[in-house]
């Protein structure tokens, strides 16, 4: 019983994972980082992935009542396919180990600001516009 609850939310977070990842991969490939270089494709991607984030969390929090596999398919696949954070670990260690620690430190407290700011800034604009929308 418990396997028969659980496999479509699996299922729909792997097919969203494999979206978002590819989404990913598209992006750093059409904006690939020179050796030493801030990875702007991955700063990027986290801060969109972010602002999306807040957006979706609002929508399906305070305005639609969504089917149960939206979530886990939306939230947890597809942007936690597309947001690397990971990948901005590794870049980090990668620029600090080439003898680019301020690139590294830079791009550690810049994703980290511009991601927490992308969630509060996408969940205001999707509040104001509800709100807006709403009078």
């Amino acid at each position: 019983h418990t396997w028969r609850v659980q496999a479509p939310v699996v299922a729909v977070v792997a097919l969203g994972g494999v979206l978002g990842a590819f989404a990913r991969y598209a992006a750093l490939l059409l904006w690939p980082t020179p050796p030493g270089g801030f990875p702007w494709a991955t700063f990027w991607t986290n801060v969109v992935g972010c602002a999306v984030m807040g957006v979706f969390m609002v929508v399906i929090t305070e305005v639609w009542a969504a089917h149960r596999l939206v979530r886990p398919f939306f939230g947890t696949g597809v942007l936690g396919g597309f947001t690397t954070f990971s990948t901005y670990a590794v870049d980090i260690q990668r620029l600090t180990d080439a003898g680019h620690p301020r690139t590294g430190l830079a791009y550690l407290a810049g994703t980290l600001c511009a991601a927490l700011a992308a969630v509060w800034i996408g969940a205001t604009a999707a509040r104001r516009v509800l709100r807006w929308r709403q009078s």
